[in-house]
């Protein structure tokens, strides 16, 4: 959930009045700017701001981008997501600007907006949010753009909802071989809050517990896929080719919401560590609730599932949730990170530290 920052001029990353592209934090800011504009969008539709009273616009203005259209929901036609152009001449470049940048607001808890986006919050906890209108439009509109512009000139940007949305459509785009730059600020992770516990012999004992108890339920899961034709075999190529997609992961060590991703590749490295590859791979590839959903006939790939990420963490003190789980931290130029780039290998994974800025 998010409660937008409407004054661009007062709370927005006006500081940014310089952009370089080859900056990693530059291209994070902009990113998580248009995504608030992503919500703005639909604020100002629901308030009916038009015209010189609407607040969206800045977000996307200041640094050179123009509306192309806008993504509506089929069930309840609010606006869960915009589609920005970049005004200059952009080439299929690391290190250049992005021609289109799709970006994907998350929960409003708007009268308008509530029941629809709580509804998809709850598919999302039950491992059914691949199932939603949103996610089919916003893979249609991505794979339209890439057609159009080139894998190299999109970007997909999501917050919270958004980034679960924004993590299934570059996921689907990844298995079609077009890796997109992605970021995903605070994407949800749906597992037990266990990064709460401050213990840390505790929280790497119920990992690995949980790994076990994974690794049982899957094999059952597998056994009456195998019945319909499915292999591992297939799965670990599937997995290898997704892992050629390094999304950004953005998350908040107190926002429980997004907190686990923290965990799930430490704990991957170490399950691999101890030699427990069959486990820590049937782990890797599993949450608790997708193999349920599967045992029950539910089969469905967890839509969290991300072999290789570059995860940044904030370790700016949170003073509450709203602030752990906030857009506006991620244009912060103050706030201190960590970085790790994790790597799935199909043998020996590698993990990436680089210092805290």
């Amino acid at each position: 959930m998010s409660t937008p920052i409407a004054n661009f001029r007062v709370s927005g990353p006006s500081h940014l009045t310089t952009v370089d592209w080859e900056n990693t934090h530059h291209r994070r800011v902009i990113a998580a700017s248009l995504v608030e504009g992503a919500y703005l969008i639909e604020l100002d539709r629901q308030e009916n701001r038009l015209g010189l009273h609407a607040e969206a616009p800045p977000y996307w203005e200041f640094f050179h981008f123009s509306l192309n259209h806008v993504l509506i929901d089929s069930v309840d036609h609010s606006i869960f997501g915009a589609i920005y152009e970049y005004r200059y001449a952009s080439h299929a470049n690391p290190h250049n600007p992005p021609k289109y940048v799709v970006a994907l607001r998350g929960t409003l808890t708007n009268q308008d907006t509530r029941s629809r986006d709580l509804q998809l919050d709850f598919r999302c906890i039950f491992n059914r949010i691949h199932e939603s209108s949103r996610v089919r439009e916003a893979t249609r509109t991505i794979q339209n753009l890439v057609s159009v512009a080139g894998p190299g000139s999109v970007w997909i940007a999501g917050h919270s909802l958004g980034s679960a949305i924004g993590l299934l459509a570059g996921k689907n785009m990844a298995k079609m071989g077009f890796p997109i730059e992605t970021y995903l600020f605070n994407p949800p992770f749906i597992s037990a809050p266990i990064e709460g516990v401050k213990e840390e012999r505790v929280r790497n004992g119920i990992r690995i517990a949980g790994s076990v108890m994974k690794a049982g339920l899957n094999a059952v899961v597998k056994c009456r896929h195998n019945h319909h034709g499915e292999t591992e075999q297939q799965d670990r190529d599937l997995f290898s080719v997704i892992a050629t997609w390094f999304p950004n992961l953005f998350v908040n060590p107190a926002d429980h919401i997004c907190s686990g991703y923290i965990g799930y590749f430490e704990h991957r490295k170490t399950m691999k560590e101890i030699g427990a590859s069959r486990i820590g791979k049937l782990a890797t590839k599993s949450s608790v609730g997708s193999i349920l959903s599967g045992a029950l006939g539910k089969d469905s790939e967890p839509y969290d599932l991300l072999p290789s990420a570059i995860v940044n963490v904030n370790l700016t003190p949170a003073t509450d949730f709203r602030c752990a789980h906030g857009v506006e931290q991620w244009w912060n130029p103050h706030f201190h990170y960590r970085s790790l780039t994790y790597q799935f290998s199909p043998t020996k994974p590698k993990s990436m530290a680089f210092p805290e800025k």
